[in-house]
């Protein structure tokens, strides 16, 4: 097991409940010294050390004790309450950290589940702009790669008020803290950087850069592979040259 799968353990192990395979993986990590593990469980330790200094004395009431004793037949002189409210303390210790595990399970489902929703709403926005440019009445379009024997093939769509839209397929994945970046490249100018992108595993990617563009000043689109940072301008050859001149 690695140490995600361990996280919710440690309370118990540090109470003396945890069960296997759970405290044989925990134990096998600390004696190898894992950091992670050492520390989660020093904290639910320190944790379940808090919560007993916190947990008030109680005395039972005087005639609560003298019904349990004549209920039981035992003379109230050497009846030990200490190990039966030690055990009510230990089970409320046990309540208190379950409940605090299960309100941090709950806690990281919830941070999942909107992060799922955000990244849903991004996607659902990048389509709808996508939408707009293919079908906008002004949209200028142009195809790359049909003349060369295994590159990347695909569309590039400009729409002046919409922005630039452009589906590849046939694009390797970029080498480790490499992306692509788009450009702009308007007649007799420099470059315009026109944001970062990575194909799928599958090889395809859809790109869309919002917002206005000059159709008539732009002479290409183009794609060059830079650091993931992005660069200002192109710092090696263009993969991809969509000409929007004819």
């Amino acid at each position: 097991m690695n140490c995600d799968q361990l996280r919710d353990s440690y309370e118990l192990y540090a109470i003396g409940l945890a069960e296997d395979p759970e405290r044989a993986e925990i134990r096998a990590h600390l004696n190898r010294g894992c950091e992670v593990c050492m520390e989660g469980v020093k904290q639910a330790m320190e944790l379940t050390a808090l919560l007993a200094t916190t947990a008030p004395p109680a005395e039972p009431p005087k005639k609560l004790r003298g019904r349990i004793l004549a209920s039981v037949g035992a003379e109230r002189v050497g009846f030990r309450w200490a190990p039966i409210w030690a055990a009510a303390t230990a089970l409320a210790l046990i309540a208190t950290v379950y409940f605090a595990r299960e309100d941090r399970r709950l806690q990281m489902d919830a941070q999942i589940l909107r992060r799922a929703l955000s990244l849903q709403s991004v996607e659902l926005t990048r389509l709808t702009s996508a939408f707009a440019i293919v079908n906008g009445p002004e949209t200028k379009e142009a195809s790359f790669g049909n003349a060369q024997p295994q590159p990347p093939r695909g569309k590039v769509f400009v729409n002046p008020r919409q922005g630039v839209l452009l589906i590849a397929s046939n694009l390797p994945p970029t080498p480790a803290g490499k992306m692509y970046e788009m450009w702009t490249i308007p007649k007799g100018g420099k470059p315009v950087p026109a944001g970062m992108f990575q194909s799928r595993s599958d090889g395809s990617a859809m790109h869309v850069r919002p917002g206005s563009v000059d159709v008539q000043a732009t002479a290409f689109v183009a794609v060059t592979v830079e650091n993931e940072a992005g660069a200002d301008q192109p710092t090696s050859q263009p993969i991809i040259v969509a000409p929007m001149t004819r």
